[in-house]
């Protein structure tokens, strides 16, 4: 890591590991509400198409609008105000505070980053309503974590939601997480982070976000590329290794994301249940590639996916642990 030896950035891997695990995601006054807002004001103070789409009648906005160039360049300008002054904030905080004031600052920001004990939080429970046979229970908790439409979702069409999520946030809320910190510390896992985070906002192909957007999705595509592979990796180590590369292989690039085809193709392959798969999505039905093999998911195969998640975890902490080693000795 960039400023820290191995071994302590291996302490410190494992001292925000445990913390997120023991204390879960802030309850109240989370950082990424406020930041949320922030870019939310930041989106409508300079996306020229999402002036026009409150009804402007600006001359200047209309031309704006009509150059997808101009647009995109709002987006990255957008994109960087909103990154990198809490990115810069972070960086130069812990380089300029003592190793003994700046590495509790580094342990909070992967635990900012990180959300495992979310995502079991929030996953965990659908797999419980299912084995209760309280199916409308199991689609209310799954439609707070997907956008697809549940209301008339059977008992496999809600786990395969629910595993499909945890397997894709077991990268963006975790792994990736991971990798940024070890390559650049807090500053790194909280770029991740943001980045991954106006993805959500504003990584959309509809008439306000298509090139505004652009900035947000590329590079969180880029921010991905390595650790969702890794990722990947993961899944088909800590499980079905053969059938994981062999899904990965195959189905990944179908997908139309680049780096959420390679994790969950993998991750499926690696449970042997079938994922993807058409989806109702805003009164739609979407078709969708199919995604690892077997039979179609039941309840059970939600703990084993976050199962899954959890092995992978173990497995990337050992291998920092074992790289740290290897620096002393």
């Amino acid at each position: 890591m960039i400023g820290l030896s191995a071994p302590i950035t291996c302490v410190l891997c494992f001292a925000g590991v445990i913390m997120d695990a023991l204390l879960g995601e802030p309850s109240r006054a989370h950082p990424l509400v406020a930041f949320g807002k922030w870019a939310a004001r930041i989106e409508r103070a300079l996306n020229p198409d999402g002036r026009a789409a409150h009804g402007s009648t600006s001359v200047e906005d209309a031309v704006h609008a009509s150059r997808p160039f101009r647009v995109r360049m709002a987006g990255v300008t957008a994109w960087a105000i909103a990154v990198v002054p809490p990115v810069a904030a972070v960086a130069v905080l812990t380089r300029m505070l003592p190793p003994a004031l700046s590495w509790p600052v580094h342990v909070i920001a992967l635990w900012f980053a990180l959300g495992a004990r979310s995502l079991v939080d929030h996953i965990a429970p659908v797999g419980q309503a299912l084995l209760a046979r309280d199916l409308p229970l199991a689609r209310t908790l799954t439609s707070r974590v997907v956008t697809r439409d549940l209301s008339e979702a059977d008992e496999s069409a809600v786990a395969k939601a629910a595993i499909e999520s945890a397997l894709e946030n077991g990268n963006d809320a975790i792994f990736g997480a991971l990798f940024w910190f070890v390559v650049a510390g807090g500053a790194g896992a909280v770029a991740f982070r943001l980045v991954n985070t106006l993805d959500a906002m504003w990584g959309y192909r509809t008439p306000r976000m298509r090139y505004f957007g652009w900035a947000a999705a590329r590079l969180d595509d880029a921010a991905n590329y390595l650790p969702a592979r890794l990722t990947a990796f993961s899944y088909a180590l800590c499980g079905n290794l053969r059938q994981g590369l062999a899904c990965w292989r195959t189905q990944a690039k179908a997908w139309d994301s680049p780096n959420a085809g390679p994790v969950m193709a993998s991750g499926a392959g690696s449970l042997e249940v079938a994922c993807g798969g058409a989806a109702w999505y805003h009164g739609a039905l979407e078709p969708r590639p199919v995604l690892g093999c077997g039979q179609p998911p039941q309840a059970v195969d939600i703990g084993r996916a976050l199962s899954l998640v959890k092995r992978s975890i173990a497995l990337w902490l050992a291998t920092v642990a074992v790289l740290a080693a290897a620096t002393i000795f």
